[in-house]
């Protein structure tokens, strides 16, 4: 009778046992999700403009954190410039054309930069997830011209191109100078994407 109790104790103990080792080898089997990378918060300026003192044959207004330097790769013409933002790695690059010295120079014609001006955005195609047009048009300034909002990981998020459809011609490029990755990139791309149509709706001709 003894030797019966004794079993009965070890065969629980030894089921007790085995059913831990189960539990214990489900729990380790469990799937490990990991957690999407984490990117560092950025603490944008507070928003505030000034107008651009620099003489050229176009004026807007540019962000109080932004500085105006010199296209220095293109020395030959004067009237390209950058707006920079040193604090985000970002710039907008500005190039212009006046359509009267081109016509006397029998050089490139409004039509010839317009479809340039869409050749160069829709470069970005291979990267990009949307390329989106919006016509843009000030009759009081006699502004008028398109810009290309470019989704996904193009090399620049927004580009225009604005026009007096008979002296002036200028072409903008938004660059974040980082590898192109929307998803740490967007917050610094939304945040410069306002100041981008301010300088377009505050554009006007010397």
């Amino acid at each position: 009778m003894r030797l019966f109790k004794y079993n009965m104790q070890f065969n629980m103990k030894f089921r007790l046992f085995v059913l831990i080792v189960i539990i214990a080898f489900l729990g380790c089997s469990e799937k490990y999700t990991p957690k999407p990378r984490g990117y560092f918060r950025i603490d944008f300026p507070q928003k505030k403009y000034h107008p651009m003192q620099k003489n050229l044959p176009y004026h807007f207004e540019i962000p109080d954190y932004a500085q105006i330097l010199p296209d220095r790769l293109n020395p030959d013409h004067p009237d390209w410039i950058n707006v920079w933002d040193p604090k985000n790695k970002a710039e907008v690059h500005i190039s212009y054309y006046s359509l009267d010295k081109n016509r006397q120079k029998g050089k490139k014609e409004l039509s010839e930069f317009i479809e340039e001006s869409r050749r160069l955005a829709y470069k970005h195609t291979v990267k990009a997830d949307a390329i989106n047009e919006q016509i843009y048009i000030n009759p009081v300034n006699k502004v008028y011209g398109t810009v290309y909002k470019i989704e996904g990981n193009a090399a620049s998020p927004m580009q225009f191109y604005l026009t007096d459809s008979t002296r002036n011609f200028l072409r903008g490029a938004f660059y974040i100078r980082e590898v192109p990755n929307i998803d740490s990139l967007k917050p610094v791309i939304n945040f410069i994407e306002p100041d981008i149509i301010h300088m377009i709706e505050t554009t006007t001709w010397n």
